[in-house]
């Protein structure tokens, strides 16, 4: 079978936008951000910057890096520029962030010549109509055209041949694969697991034990390039989430109180505009050695409350904490809302009395807050998301994160 999945990705998109912008700034190290680094160009991470690491911690490994604050509305212009690149080949185009997509190129091959053609002239026009670098990796399956795409980076491509799809995969670190973040990659090593050929060699049970039974056999699949996945070009998110990362933070309700509020606001605030309230609230605890907490509620009805949302969270972070009494010290923090529906009708409820009753969508109080909520979303697209906003979250101290860059990276609905 010949190879026509492609997986391009704008090449340390953040930061190479900023050097198409001011042409000065091209070829020196520079960092999107300042108190915590966004995103680093690829001169920067010659020195060790990455995204995600404090500003005073990269100042250090690199003393001539320089920070620029971010352009977010160009950010989302030329990602979208881009993508639409893809499309003037194929109708089948899966975007999966602002800056990358998958493209099925299969049915037209006959019209633009073979997938390894078509991936260099997207090539040449991104760089010619847009002036920013992209690496593209071609091969039969998603999982196998993402890792191609970031063996050919920076500004590359890599054409996986089928005949020798396995012997291109198993020489690989395992922390290229989908799904293989910091904390899988370590415990993975600590069972001398560090390529992908070594993760295939390695019996499922292990995995699974290691694991968990989804995410070890997923992997074990995956090791192999057996991912039978097809290109969803009309996909609908089943689940909102936006998370948090901490620093190293006491775990007292001072601390997470109002991050849970500025999460909470994030995701509903999203389910309000696409008319999707969702039944299960999910949080997520991340403490200081990495190791996290999953909790999650399925309610009655379908929520899209930011109060209600912020304290249902807020209920699931405390029971995480009661069952790990030893942990002091929080890193990271996430809420996702899950069973979407379509905006259903509400069903009002009689003053009871209940000791929830406030958390429902039919009672008085329900009803209260989220006419609260549609008069703030309301402001906010006429005046700008910062013209008003809860109080515990705005008296906060200034986020090192903008939430203009949060809101790129989450996923829309």
């Amino acid at each position: 079978m010949e190879p026509t999945i492609l997986h391009a990705d704008l090449d340390a998109f953040y930061a190479s936008v900023e050097q198409l912008l001011d042409p000065s700034l091209r070829g020196k190290p520079i960092a999107v951000g300042g108190g915590v680094v966004l995103a680093a160009s690829y001169e920067a991470r010659v020195f060790g910057v990455r995204g995600g690491m404090p500003g005073r911690r990269a100042r250090e490994l690199c003393p001539q890096l320089i920070f620029v604050g971010g352009n977010f509305g160009e950010y989302q212009r030329l990602g979208d520029a881009a993508i639409k690149v893809l499309d003037d080949f194929t109708p089948l185009v899966e975007r999966i962030s602002i800056d990358e997509a998958f493209a099925d190129v299969a049915g037209c091959t006959h019209l633009f010549g073979s997938p390894a053609e078509i991936a260099a002239r997207v090539r040449r026009r991104v760089r010619a109509e847009l002036g920013l670098p992209i690496s593209i990796g071609v091969a039969r399956t998603k999982h196998l055209a993402k890792i191609a795409s970031q063996v050919a980076k920076p500004d590359g491509l890599v054409v996986v041949d089928p005949a020798t799809e396995l012997a291109f995969l198993h020489d690989l670190p395992v922390g290229l694969m989908w799904g293989v973040g910091p904390a899988t990659k370590a415990r993975l090593a600590e069972i001398g697991v560090e390529t992908i050929g070594q993760l295939a060699k390695t019996h499922s049970g292990a995995l699974r034990r290691l694991l968990g039974p989804a995410a070890g056999e997923k992997l074990a699949s995956l090791a192999w390039n057996r991912d039978p996945r097809k290109l969803e070009t009309h996909r609908r998110s089943h689940s909102a989430g936006a998370q948090s990362a901490l620093g190293k933070r006491p775990a007292e309700a001072r601390i997470f109180g109002p991050v849970l509020l500025h999460l909470a606001d994030r995701v509903a605030s999203r389910l309000r505009a696409k008319s999707r309230p969702g039944r299960t609230v999910t949080v997520r605890v991340r403490f200081a050695d990495l190791h996290a907490v999953t909790r999650s509620l399925t309610l009655e009805q379908p929520i899209s409350a930011t109060a209600m949302l912020a304290e249902i969270a807020e209920e699931l972070v405390r029971g995480v904490l009661a069952a790990n009494p030893r942990e002091k010290t929080i890193s990271l923090l996430a809420i996702s809302v899950s069973q979407l529906e379509e905006s259903a009708e509400l069903q009002l409820e009689l003053p009871l009395g209940l000791d929830d009753e406030k958390q429902r969508p039919g009672s008085k109080k329900g009803l209260a807050r989220f006419g609260a909520d549609r008069a703030i979303d309301k402001i906010r697209q006429r005046f700008g998301r910062e013209a008003v906003g809860y109080g515990a979250v705005a008296l906060e101290a200034r986020r090192s994160v903008p939430d203009a860059f949060r809101e790129l990276a989450e996923k829309e609905l």
